[in-house]
Protein backbone atom coordinates (compact mmCIF):
# COMPACT_ATOMS: atom_id res chain seq x y z
CA UNK A 1 0.00 0.00 0.00
CA UNK A 2 1.53 3.29 -1.07
CA UNK A 3 0.98 6.65 0.62
CA UNK A 4 -1.62 7.49 -2.03
CA UNK A 5 -3.79 4.45 -1.27
CA UNK A 6 -4.02 5.20 2.45
CA UNK A 7 -7.29 6.72 3.62
CA UNK A 8 -8.04 8.80 6.67
CA UNK A 9 -9.84 5.79 8.09
CA UNK A 10 -6.68 3.64 7.75
CA UNK A 11 -4.65 6.24 9.62
CA UNK A 12 -7.35 6.53 12.30
CA UNK A 13 -7.33 2.75 12.86
CA UNK A 14 -3.54 2.63 13.00
CA UNK A 15 -3.49 5.48 15.54
CA UNK A 16 -6.16 3.84 17.72
CA UNK A 17 -4.25 0.56 17.50
CA UNK A 18 -1.08 2.28 18.74
CA UNK A 19 -2.89 4.23 21.48
CA UNK A 20 -4.60 1.05 22.72
CA UNK A 21 -1.20 -0.27 23.78
CA UNK A 22 0.20 2.84 25.50
CA UNK A 23 0.04 6.62 25.62
CA UNK A 24 1.87 8.50 22.86
CA UNK A 25 2.81 12.14 22.57
CA UNK A 26 1.42 13.88 19.52
CA UNK A 27 4.97 14.16 18.17
CA UNK A 28 5.62 10.42 18.48
CA UNK A 29 2.29 9.51 16.95
CA UNK A 30 2.82 11.98 14.13
CA UNK A 31 6.20 10.46 13.35
CA UNK A 32 4.78 6.95 13.14
CA UNK A 33 1.74 7.93 11.08
CA UNK A 34 3.72 10.06 8.60
CA UNK A 35 5.42 6.86 7.45
CA UNK A 36 2.00 5.74 6.16
CA UNK A 37 0.45 8.88 4.74
CA UNK A 38 0.81 12.50 3.70
CA UNK A 39 1.14 15.29 6.26
CA UNK A 40 -2.30 16.85 5.74
CA UNK A 41 -4.09 13.52 6.27
CA UNK A 42 -2.08 12.80 9.41
CA UNK A 43 -2.64 16.30 10.81
CA UNK A 44 -6.40 15.92 10.39
CA UNK A 45 -6.44 12.58 12.20
CA UNK A 46 -4.22 13.89 15.00
CA UNK A 47 -6.58 16.83 15.55
CA UNK A 48 -9.60 14.51 15.76
CA UNK A 49 -7.80 12.17 18.15
CA UNK A 50 -7.03 15.07 20.45
CA UNK A 51 -10.55 16.54 20.21
CA UNK A 52 -12.15 13.22 21.08
CA UNK A 53 -9.76 12.57 23.96
CA UNK A 54 -7.97 9.56 22.51
CA UNK A 55 -4.63 11.35 22.54
CA UNK A 56 -3.47 13.90 25.11
CA UNK A 57 0.01 15.31 25.53
CA UNK A 58 -0.88 16.22 29.13
CA UNK A 59 -1.93 12.66 29.97
CA UNK A 60 1.13 11.25 28.19
CA UNK A 61 3.47 13.60 30.06
CA UNK A 62 1.99 12.83 33.47
CA UNK A 63 2.22 9.10 32.80
CA UNK A 64 5.77 9.38 31.46
CA UNK A 65 6.98 11.39 34.46
CA UNK A 66 5.46 8.89 36.92
CA UNK A 67 7.11 6.03 35.03
CA UNK A 68 10.54 7.68 34.90
CA UNK A 69 10.45 8.73 38.55
CA UNK A 70 9.59 5.13 39.43
CA UNK A 71 12.64 4.02 37.46
CA UNK A 72 14.83 6.40 39.46
CA UNK A 73 15.41 9.10 36.86
CA UNK A 74 16.01 12.73 37.73
CA UNK A 75 14.57 15.96 36.40
CA UNK A 76 17.32 16.58 33.84
CA UNK A 77 16.81 13.17 32.24
CA UNK A 78 13.00 13.45 32.32
CA UNK A 79 13.09 16.88 30.64
CA UNK A 80 15.54 15.65 28.00
CA UNK A 81 13.44 12.57 27.16
CA UNK A 82 10.19 14.55 26.98
CA UNK A 83 11.72 17.22 24.75
CA UNK A 84 12.80 14.45 22.36
CA UNK A 85 9.19 13.24 22.31
CA UNK A 86 7.93 16.67 21.29
CA UNK A 87 6.55 17.90 24.61
CA UNK A 88 6.76 21.67 25.04
CA UNK A 89 8.68 23.17 27.95
CA UNK A 90 5.59 25.15 28.92
CA UNK A 91 3.41 22.06 29.32
CA UNK A 92 6.22 20.21 31.08
CA UNK A 93 6.79 23.04 33.57
CA UNK A 94 3.07 23.27 34.27
CA UNK A 95 2.76 19.54 34.97
CA UNK A 96 5.93 19.39 37.08
CA UNK A 97 4.60 22.26 39.18
CA UNK A 98 1.31 20.41 39.72
CA UNK A 99 3.08 17.15 40.60
CA UNK A 100 5.37 18.94 43.08
CA UNK A 101 8.08 16.25 43.13
CA UNK A 102 10.98 16.42 45.58
CA UNK A 103 13.96 15.65 43.35
CA UNK A 104 16.35 15.73 46.31
CA UNK A 105 14.34 12.99 48.04
CA UNK A 106 14.25 11.03 44.77
CA UNK A 107 18.03 11.28 44.46
CA UNK A 108 18.51 10.23 48.09
CA UNK A 109 16.21 7.22 47.62
CA UNK A 110 17.97 6.06 44.44
CA UNK A 111 21.38 6.51 46.01
CA UNK A 112 20.38 4.52 49.10
CA UNK A 113 18.89 1.75 46.95
CA UNK A 114 21.92 1.51 44.68
CA UNK A 115 24.68 1.87 47.27
CA UNK A 116 24.14 -0.07 50.46
CA UNK A 117 27.76 0.14 51.61
CA UNK A 118 29.12 3.53 52.70
CA UNK A 119 31.74 5.29 50.64
CA UNK A 120 35.28 4.83 51.99
CA UNK A 121 37.04 8.06 52.93
CA UNK A 122 39.57 8.99 50.27
CA UNK A 123 38.22 6.54 47.66
CA UNK A 124 37.94 9.12 44.92
CA UNK A 125 37.53 6.57 42.14
CA UNK A 126 34.42 5.06 43.78
CA UNK A 127 33.07 8.54 44.54
CA UNK A 128 33.51 9.59 40.90
CA UNK A 129 31.79 6.40 39.77
CA UNK A 130 28.79 7.10 42.03
CA UNK A 131 28.57 10.71 40.88
CA UNK A 132 28.72 9.60 37.26
CA UNK A 133 25.94 7.05 37.80
CA UNK A 134 23.66 9.61 39.45
CA UNK A 135 24.45 12.18 36.76
CA UNK A 136 23.57 9.74 33.99
CA UNK A 137 20.25 9.16 35.71
CA UNK A 138 19.53 12.88 35.36
CA UNK A 139 20.26 14.36 38.77
CA UNK A 140 21.94 17.73 39.25
CA UNK A 141 25.21 18.02 41.15
CA UNK A 142 23.37 19.61 44.10
CA UNK A 143 20.96 16.67 44.27
CA UNK A 144 23.85 14.18 44.02
CA UNK A 145 25.80 15.92 46.80
CA UNK A 146 22.69 15.96 48.97
CA UNK A 147 22.11 12.23 48.42
CA UNK A 148 25.74 11.42 49.20
CA UNK A 149 25.74 13.56 52.34
CA UNK A 150 22.57 11.84 53.57
CA UNK A 151 24.19 8.42 53.22
CA UNK A 152 23.67 6.37 56.35
CA UNK A 153 21.49 9.00 58.06
CA UNK A 154 18.35 6.86 58.17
Amino acid sequence: MSKRDVTERDIWHKAIDLLARREYSQGELSQKLRLMADDELVDGVLSKLEEEGYQSDRRFTESFIRMRVGQGHGLIRVKFDLNRKGISNTLLSEILEEMDLDWYAQAKELYARKYSSPLERGDFKAKAKRIRFMGQRGYSMDEIKYAMEQEGEE
